[in-house]
Order: structure tokens, then sequence, then C-alpha cells
């Protein structure tokens, strides 16, 4: 029974088999955190010596310092209708949820991890002595929170790219207004080193999904043949009785009386 089943396999279906995609190439980076003058600002004074932002440690160095991640999906909110059809209910779609999405960082021995998800956490509650590093403030007996505007911290787009080895086809998924949610607990313990690591779990708006093929965004699926080429609609064709009647392209009888369609 077995033999006769994989002499059923063609040579298309086992390449198919041998064709698939790996979980260990992928890349995340951030973009748009440069444009926020305010955290920018914060990132390099909260912390002494301060994060190394020239380096372009968000787009470059978090990417490379990613250990696992994952891809992102959604689902959707639904209700459920009873009266449409008596004994049968049915359920529609209303609401699309994207779920957090989580990231796991090393740890480099600067603890720049660290300090630049702590300083962006810090900045999104705010504090009582703005412009002053937050390490300070807190040390304060009249500490509060005053939360800053979602503009100001949210970073336009964050990405994470999944590739192939040959780099021929790629997913690239952009979260619209990512900003970091929560911060896992990091265990530290004596015994045997491992490496340090973080997970920070990410709240977005939405994310957008792009399919490229050697480097080149995928085309549109063409239209089928004699198909007549998108375009702004001109006035609509008369048909033979509609000549006969006297009837001009915008549906007025040119005799002086009015053409009514049903």
């Amino acid at each position: 029974m077995a033999d006769s089943f994989v002499q059923k396999i063609t040579m298309s279906e086992a390449k198919l088999l041998s064709n698939i995609a790996k979980t260990n190439q992928y890349q995340v980076t951030f973009s748009g955190l440069s444009g926020k003058t305010e955290l920018m600002r914060h990132f390099a004074t909260s912390y002494n010596p301060p994060i190394d932002l020239k380096g372009k440690f968000s787009s470059l160095k978090l990417g490379i310092l990613c250990s696992d991640a994952s891809l992102p999906t959604s689902s959707f909110a639904t209700a459920e209708v009873k009266d449409n059809f008596m004994g049968i209910p049915q359920e529609f779609a209303h609401t699309r949820l994207f779920t957090d999405i989580d990231f796991t960082f090393y740890v480099d021995d600067d603890y720049e991890t660290i300090r630049f998800f702590e300083a962006w956490m810090d900045f999104i509650s705010g504090g009582n002595l703005s412009g002053e590093p937050a390490v300070q403030s807190e040390t304060g007996s009249s500490v509060y929170r005053r939360f800053n505007y979602p503009k100001r911290y949210k970073a336009d787009s964050m990405y994470i790219t999944k590739f192939e080895r040959n780099y021929g086809r790629e997913l690239n998924y952009q979260f619209i207004n990512a900003f970091p949610k929560g911060m896992t607990a990091i265990p530290v313990s004596y015994g045997g080193a491992d490496l340090l690591k973080v997970t920070v779990s990410f709240n977005y708006d939405r994310y957008i999904v792009k399919y490229k093929v050697d480097g080149k965004k995928a085309e549109e699926p063409s239209a089928p043949p004699g198909a007549r080429p998108p375009g702004p609609k001109g006035p609509r064709s008369l048909t033979p009785t509609e000549r006969r009647q006297g009837i001009d392209r915008r549906g007025t009888d040119i005799r002086g009386g009015n053409f009514r369609t049903p």
C-alpha cells in the first residue's frame, strides 16, 4: 500500500516538498523613530552613556539581535444572526482583530537592548520632571505619570521580512504604529552560563503584507483576454432603439421631451 502511494508522487510534487521555507531566515527593522524628536532626546538623556542611536541601533543592531520572532496573523470578531432563516443561525464578520506580537532579543554586554526598551516605555508613561533624565525623576517623593500622546511614541513602521537563502522571494510584514506594550521578566541565576535574552510584546494598529519576487514586487494578475483596460468611464453608448428615438448620450430626448430609463 505504501509503495503504491510513493509511486504516485510525481516529480513536481517531490520538488514542492523539497522547497519548504525555513524558519531561521528573517530580519526585523524599525522605521520612523528618528522623526520622533522628543523620543530621540529621551533616548539620549535617559542613560549614561547614551544609547548609540547614531550607530543605527534601532534599525540595524536590534534586527541582528532579534533571536525569535513570529509572523503575524489576524482574526475576525463576528456576530450571530438567527432571524434571517428559520432554524439556521448565520455568523457575520464585523471587525478585524490584530493580536499582539512578541519578539525576543539578545542582550549585548552594554545592555543597550534593555536600556532601549526601558527608555521607550518610560517615555510612553511620561514623568513629572519633563526634560530631565527619568532615572533621576523617579527618586523624588512626589512622582506621578503623565502619559504621552500616541503620535509621540508610536513607531511609524516596524518590519519583519521573511526570506529564503537565495533571496529570490520574500514576505514583508509592515506593522503600522507599533510600540512596546510589555517586557517579560529576565531570569538570571548561578550555574551554567547562558545567553541573556529579553522578550518584548508589541501592539500595533494593523499590518500590511507585501510579497516580492527577485527583489521586485509581485505583479498584479493580468486581465482575461478580450477584457477592456481600466480607465475613466466615458458616455454610455446608445442602443439602436435610442438612436431611432433621438436620445442623446445623457439620456435626454433631443427632440424636446425627457427620456426616462426604467
